[in-house]
């Protein structure tokens, strides 16, 4: 069932994962921390039965696939720790976040993302939904954590990004910029023999202008064996793809011309030309304004979400306190390592 596998308790949309680097701040006080929280974010608490749940996902996951799980007070276990409380800190900024550009994440929300899970991967049989999620270590609460994360990244990227548009001028101008990347090169079929010396190139050369067959000599003596089974065929090459003495006289000897024994890092050359020239080639602008449109989108949102973290990030510094035991070692939230897999499939709808 690896196909309906997905990140136990994953970060958001990797659209917003840049929001993960700018949550998790916060000092190492932990007095005003209810004993039953493991951490505060504002005013509101992290309770330690949600890391329980988060950990007891981590641990049946793990023993699901036949992994050990670390132990308490082992590198392993701390670091899995860390990555839990850091992840669960994430959540909570990002939903205090949330609630100020008017976004949230209720039960429906979860249960409709949750249909929608159970209709692509298994038919919308609740029979094989449980089976696969038995078969994943994970139960439903651990699910519905992970979903309401998902339905959450989705909802802020949607909100923050919403109304960007990309005009026809500035993807035109686009083009006219980075036209190179668009312009395929100048490409041509040669062949080759490669031999180590130039007395052994003379020799080649010379048997070649009395009519011997080049297939035959770059079998017999070429020293570069992935062509010389193909008679010494490179196939098509594009202008600057090789060395640049190579490049030269492959670009410059007529069809069917015979060279002299070019040198290059790899040894000596005797190059032939099999065809002739195929020009460069600028692939035109409405084959590819599409793409382009896309791209510049893409970057204009990357930006705004860029924006809107570096914004939250300043809005929690100093406003997040760690129970004893609790802070990590380092603030920034990531999927817990002990986790590596779940039961229903990626579901990111991330542009």
């Amino acid at each position: 069932m690896t196909k309906f596998r997905f990140l136990l308790v994953p970060l958001l949309l990797a659209a917003v994962a840049a929001l993960a680097a700018g949550c998790g701040g916060g000092s190492s006080s932990s007095a005003n921390v209810p004993a039953d929280a493991v951490a505060t974010v504002g005013s509101d608490n992290i309770a330690k039965s949600d890391f329980n749940l988060v950990l007891a996902a981590a641990k049946g996951t793990a023993t699901a696939k036949g992994q050990s799980f670390p132990k308490p007070g082992t590198a392993q276990y701390n670091t899995l720790r860390d990555q839990i409380v850091a992840w669960l800190v994430q959540q909570e900024e990002l939903t205090q976040g949330a609630k100020k550009i008017g976004v949230s994440v209720g039960p429906k929300d979860v249960q409709a993302r949750l249909k929608q899970l159970k209709q692509s991967y298994f038919g919308g049989s609740e029979k094989k939904w449980n089976a696969a999620l038995k078969a994943s270590g994970e139960t439903l609460p651990q699910v519905e954590l992970q979903v309401r994360a998902q339905v959450l990244g989705e909802k802020i990227y949607n909100k923050v990004t919403a109304g960007v548009t990309v005009t026809d001028a500035q993807v035109k101008a686009y083009y006219e910029k980075n036209k190179a990347t668009y312009t395929t090169k100048p490409s041509r079929h040669v062949r080759h023999i490669l031999v180590a010396t130039k007395a052994k190139a003379d020799q080649i050369e010379t048997q070649l202008k009395h009519g011997a067959s080049f297939a035959a000599l770059a079998k017999k003596y070429s020293t570069d064996t992935a062509s010389a089974k193909k008679g010494g065929d490179l196939g098509s090459i594009t202008q600057g793809q090789t060395v640049p003495a190579f490049d030269k006289a492959a670009f410059s000897l007529k069809t069917d011309q015979i060279s002299q024994p070019v040198h290059s890092p790899y040894g000596w050359h005797i190059i032939e030309p099999l065809g002739p020239i195929t020009p460069a080639k600028v692939t035109p602008f409405k084959k590819v304004q599409t793409q382009i449109r896309g791209t510049l989108l893409q970057n204009k949102k990357t930006a705004l979400m860029n924006a809107w973290s570096k914004k939250l990030k300043k809005q929690f510094t100093g406003k997040v306190h760690y129970q004893a035991g609790y802070k990590p070692a380092a603030t920034t939230a990531a999927p817990p390592a002990a986790t590596s897999s779940g039961t229903t499939g990626s579901t990111s709808t991330t542009p």
